[in-house]
């Protein structure tokens, strides 16, 4: 059974969570990217990236409550997915976080663009968690419990965030237009959306 005192809760960290997916949005690609304030963007970007990932479980695990009765497979799935692409996306933001805390030496982040053994070009934060996405989504629409603009929303996400991962693969660098169109559009509009949607619909559970 769902409980009011966790959709409550989940609720909460799910509106946090895209207020955040908005903070790190600006802390990642205005700061940082494009060298507004990189001493600033670094740390503040991975910072979010530790705590978005941790509040994103949270959430997960509200999905996973509702969804569970529709296909109890497939929901556990989704919930592994998201759940490990979530944890590993807060262990690079800590793994980021440390390195700028105390930069390595030589700073191999910084002169080869070496990839997050975590985490590498977004593995987990954007396919695994994207995976996690589209098959939550897919049970949220099967399971009418969520509206469908919200469940369909999922859906998308969890596909740009796939293609995401793949583009940041092949095309590596994120100043590439395309890539950084997509993101741009998903870390400011798509994500943020979606889980304050998704926040504000699991409170109403909660008092319902």
């Amino acid at each position: 059974m769902n409980t009011r005192s966790y959709n409550n809760f989940s609720g909460i960290a799910a509106i946090l969570a895209g207020i955040g997916v908005e903070l790190y949005s600006i802390a990642f690609v205005i700061l940082a990217s494009l060298r507004v304030a990189p001493n600033i963007g670094l740390p503040l970007s991975a910072i979010l990236l530790l705590v978005d990932g941790l509040l994103t479980v949270i959430v997960f695990t509200a999905l996973y409550l509702h969804v569970r009765e529709m296909d109890s497979g497939f929901a556990l799935l989704a919930i592994l997915f998201g759940a490990a692409g979530a944890l590993a996306s807060s262990a690079h933001g800590a793994f980021d976080l440390a390195n700028v805390l105390y930069p390595p030496n030589p700073n191999v982040l910084e002169t080869s663009n070496y990839p997050s053994a975590i985490d590498p070009r977004g593995f987990a934060t954007f396919g695994l968690t994207g995976l996690g996405l589209v098959v939550f989504g897919w049970l949220m629409l099967r399971g009418k419990m969520f509206p469908t603009r919200l469940a369909q929303l999922a859906l998308l996400l969890g596909i740009i965030s796939i293609v995401i991962y793949l583009a940041r693969l092949i095309i590596l660098s994120p100043a590439n237009p395309i890539v950084f169109i997509v993101i741009v559009v998903t870390g400011f509009i798509i994500s943020p959306v979606f889980y304050v949607w998704l926040g504000i619909t699991l409170r109403r559970m909660g008092t319902g």
